[in-house]
């Protein structure tokens, strides 16, 4: 049986390795983590851009909050969000 289109997103969203931002973040309680990103949106940040999305979202709050992406975060993460969904519909 064929996978939704649901099931297909879910899929692609799973195989994008997603963790956080700095390795030390898995050690800390969860309202003191900062940003769960893509391993290729966390590979094309630079080190100031890591440090102001983490900051950015410690400040926001603990377990569940959100914090909206700065404008370079947020492009990078549709682009690759774009990418995936371009790919998936060509490999279907």
């Amino acid at each position: 049986m064929a996978k939704t289109k649901g099931q297909r997103s879910l899929s692609s969203w799973t195989d994008q390795d997603w963790d956080y931002v700095t390795t030390k973040d898995k050690k800390k309680p969860k309202s003191k983590r900062g940003r769960y990103l893509p391993k290729k949106v966390r590979q094309g940040l630079t080190a100031s851009q890591k440090a102001a999305t983490n900051r950015k979202k410690r400040k926001a709050g603990g377990v569940g909050s959100r914090a909206e992406y700065s404008k370079k975060v947020a492009r990078k993460v549709g682009r690759l969000s774009k990418l995936l969904k371009f790919l998936d519909d060509k490999l279907r």
